[in-house]
């Protein structure tokens, strides 16, 4: 029916004087009197914004402290610079709790303090296994976590129960109490201003910090660091999720490098490439060899060349060193792909990507001066072996793109005999045996062994080193009895490829994927009892070792990490280094004046010339990112 103009002047009038009366001086003041009240009645709103801030300061002991005191505990506001963005942050979501009525306001509440208390053991979790945060990229890796299932429960503590306790408490009293918040009304100004009032400051914070530079560039707010845990304690534990989700929406959309961006990448390869020495006796000394690289699971260095009641932990590998080359200062820079990112850096030398995994945000990335390419051009057969499933980190697709041309995972590998996550070391490395002496040389396979991961309970039958009982049951005995059988089972490996005379063509590379004992347990090192003072101390050193029987044993002492080994594994093989020298981002260790590493969350160990070339090495973290999100050496280099 249509509305004459005299009837659409009395609908408007209509409306018009409604919300003239609702927003009146009067119904204006009853509504925030109302609020007022509600507010002031709010006992378990408070309960639950000083509950929820009390436990963000328990995430951010967990984070700053490897087992925390009660002390520390007590003390975690230090690490923090405003405490106002913590509340702001929690009364930003309990304030919805205004916008239901009678016990569902009780409800939503109860329920909000479960979810983040939830939220907060994850973050402590993670970052006890991996030293940094979960982001929304680690949704993307549940998978990974069907053989995990034991690794996880390793890194609980006892003090988790006070993430949880009070909602023993809680919960059953909300559902005893049939008359608690029975007559309660929704205040929808209430809502609003709380939700107004904690979004203005979040917001109005980061800009006063990042855009006024009210601050030290360390206390920046809202931006990822590389350290996390400089990131968390600025913004909150929620605030770092918010972060998150602001990122992952930002970045779903791919990079597209400006050309700014392209000049910031070339000057700091420009930069990093000042270094022009001449050639030594290393170039080239194993021209047309055979490559043989073996990636070690948690093998750190402190093991090297050590004895234990007697026993050799690593006979092995101490005995390799006579023909080796030993790195004894290579360190570990991998981030939250762990083993998949040593594989990254090994295969490209390029940095892996701030948060989540590199394989798993970014599996078909192209890296044409990549390790098996560029061997590949030189007429190299380039083959991967991993008795895992291909889709563990997303492996098998990555180093797929990265260039190998062929890939073996558990598929190919019949399952005979499983420790930890999968099939055990011994049973691998016999059946990859044949498949690397089958190779078409020159060729270069690539090894990659698991049964050394935590949590280390190694089966009974394998545990040949004598160790008292307090050691041998604590996470540093299985430990050691994990390397020791690892150990063992390279050996059988190299001595059944000498056998038949492949190893003397053979450069062999070992070295370990990542930290293990001190990556997962550091407090149960330091408080288990016959620990020895070398073996508590954790340097994020894991040994690197170039093998042949031609070599004189040395120990090279340059510091140096992951991103560095393929730079110098094409030296040692006469690559021309105009091949990768404006695209691999570390160095040769063994023609350099340079000892330094940068380790993923940005710190750098060793020795800088000034603060400036400092800067540069640790900018590399995010020069990696920008290479990597915008597939930047997907084609040939200008």
């Amino acid at each position: 029916m249509d509305i004459n103009n005299a009837e659409k002047r009395t609908l408007r009038d209509r409306v018009f004087d409604n919300f003239k009366e609702m927003v009146s001086r009067e119904n204006i003041f009853e509504g925030l009197k109302n609020a007022a009240f509600y507010l002031w009645k709010s006992k378990l709103m408070y309960y639950t914004v000083i509950i929820l801030f009390v436990k963000s300061l328990l995430v951010i002991s967990n984070i700053s402290y490897t087992n925390p005191t009660f002390q520390e505990m007590l003390t975690s506001y230090t690490k923090i610079s405003h405490a106002y963005i913590y509340i702001y942050f929690i009364v930003l979501i309990i304030s919805f709790a205004y916008l239901f009525k009678n016990r569902g306001h009780m409800w939503f509440l109860i329920g909000a303090n479960l979810l983040l208390s939830i939220l907060f053991v994850i973050d402590v979790w993670y970052y006890r296994g991996f030293t940094s945060l979960p982001t929304l990229y680690s949704l993307n890796e549940t998978g990974n976590l069907d053989n995990l299932s034991s690794t996880v429960f390793s890194l609980m503590r006892k003090t988790d129960i006070l993430f949880i306790i009070d909602l023993f408490i809680l919960v059953p009293y909300g559902f005893i109490n049939k008359k608690i918040y029975k007559k309660h009304s929704r205040n929808i100004v209430l809502f609003l201003a709380l939700f107004i009032i904690s979004s203005i400051y979040t917001i109005y914070v980061p800009y006063k910090v990042n855009t006024l530079n009210k601050y030290d560039v360390e206390q920046t707010f809202f931006e990822m660091k590389w350290k996390p845990s400089i990131t968390i304690c600025n913004a909150s534990p929620i605030g770092y999720h918010y972060l998150d989700i602001y990122n992952y929406i930002k970045n779903s959309r791919g990079l597209k490098l400006t050309s700014d961006d392209k000049k910031e990448i070339k000057a700091w390869f420009d930069n990093k490439n000042k270094e022009n020495l001449p050639d030594n006796q290393y170039s080239g000394m194993f021209k047309g060899k055979n490559l043989l690289v073996i990636q070690v699971e948690s093998l750190e260095n402190f093991v090297i060349n050590k004895n234990v009641n007697g026993q050799e932990i690593t006979p092995t590998l101490n005995k390799l060193l006579k023909n080796s080359l030993y790195f004894s200062n290579y360190n570990e820079e991998v981030n939250q792909g762990t083993t998949s990112d040593a594989e990254l850096m090994t295969n490209t030398s390029i940095y892996p990507v701030s948060t989540g995994s590199t394989f798993f945000r970014y599996p078909n990335n192209k890296y044409y001066n990549s390790l098996p390419n560029i061997l590949g051009r030189q007429g190299y057969f380039t083959q991967a072996l991993h008795a895992d499933k291909g889709s563990f980190w997303n492996w098998k697709p990555a180093l797929s793109s990265i260039g190998f041309q062929n890939i073996v995972d558990s598929t190919g590998f019949k399952d005979d005999e499983n420790i930890g996550l999968g099939l055990s070391d011994g049973s691998f490395l016999n059946q990859a045996t044949p498949m690397v002496e089958k190779s078409k040389g020159p060729w270069y396979n690539y090894v990659i062994t698991m049964s050394g991961h935590a949590p280390f309970d190694l089966p009974a039958k394998y545990r040949e080193l004598k160790l008292n009982s307090e050691l041998d049951s604590s996470y540093l005995g299985g430990y050691l009895q994990s390397v020791h059988y690892e150990d063992k089972q390279i050996g059988i490996f190299l001595d059944n490829l000498k056998k038949n005379g492949t190893l003397d063509n053979t450069m062999v590379v070992i070295y370990g994927d990542h930290c293990g004992i001190h990556k997962y347990y550091q407090s149960d090192v330091e408080t288990t009892k016959g620990a020895e003072s070398w073996m508590i101390d954790n340097h994020k050193e894991v040994p690197l070792i170039i093998y042949n029987s031609s070599l004189t044993g040395k120990e090279i002492k340059t510091t140096g990490g992951q991103v560095d080994l393929m730079p110098t594994i094409l030296y040692l093989l006469g690559i021309d280094k105009k091949e990768y020298i404006n695209t691999a981002m570390g160095r040769n260790l063994l023609n350099t004046n340079e000892s330094y590493a940068v380790w993923s969350n940005g710190e750098f160990v060793g020795n800088a010339k000034s603060k400036s070339d400092k800067d540069k090495a640790v900018k590399g973290l995010d020069i990696a990112n920008k290479i990597i999100e915008s597939d930047y050496f997907k084609s040939k280099p200008n």
